[in-house]
């Protein structure tokens, strides 16, 4: 339990040194994500002019024990309008081996969720997450996803390079 402490708290220090990130806000989990949980963030917006890149942040142990990750996000606008996406993500190598960024047992997955997003209207706007993994051949998601240790959303400016 402590190594994984100081794993997480290794992993958060190197990645907050990223001075091109521009917001980032995570949930901690129990070390698995229940089918029925909902992560959920809101973010302010008041520059409609700019683009980001938005991302999706996932840390977990060698607990997950699957190639791929299926989330079902929801962001809804200021003023009520709501864009659904179901996506899938590969979080292992043909060898078994989980990707990610970390030291030991501990990944940090950086996952791309929106990219050139411009944000067209100024206010809240609500991000939420579940996710949808299942075994092969089941229809229904897994009642527990293990090895989920904390949920994140991020976005940064797009830079252009000159």
């Amino acid at each position: 339990m402590q190594n994984k402490i100081l794993g997480l708290l290794l992993v958060v220090l190197l990645f907050s040194c990223n001075s091109s990130e521009y917001f980032t806000v995570s949930k901690t989990l129990d070390g698995f994500w229940h089918k029925d949980s909902i992560v959920e963030f809101s973010i302010e917006v008041n520059d409609t002019t700019q683009l980001y890149n938005c991302f999706i942040n996932i840390h977990n142990t060698e607990d997950y024990k699957f190639d791929n990750l299926f989330l079902i996000t929801s962001m809804q606008f200021p003023y009520g309008k709501v864009v659904v996406d179901t996506l899938e993500y590969e979080m292992a190598f043909k060898d078994g081996r989980l990707m990610g960024e970390g030291i030991g047992s501990l990944k940090y997955n950086k996952l791309w969720y929106k990219e050139n997003v411009k944000f067209s209207e100024q206010g809240k706007y609500n991000i939420s997450i579940r996710q949808a993994t299942r075994k092969a051949g089941n229809v229904k998601p897994l009642e527990e996803l293990s090895g989920i240790e904390e949920v994140g959303f991020s976005y940064e400016p797009v830079t252009t390079e000159q």
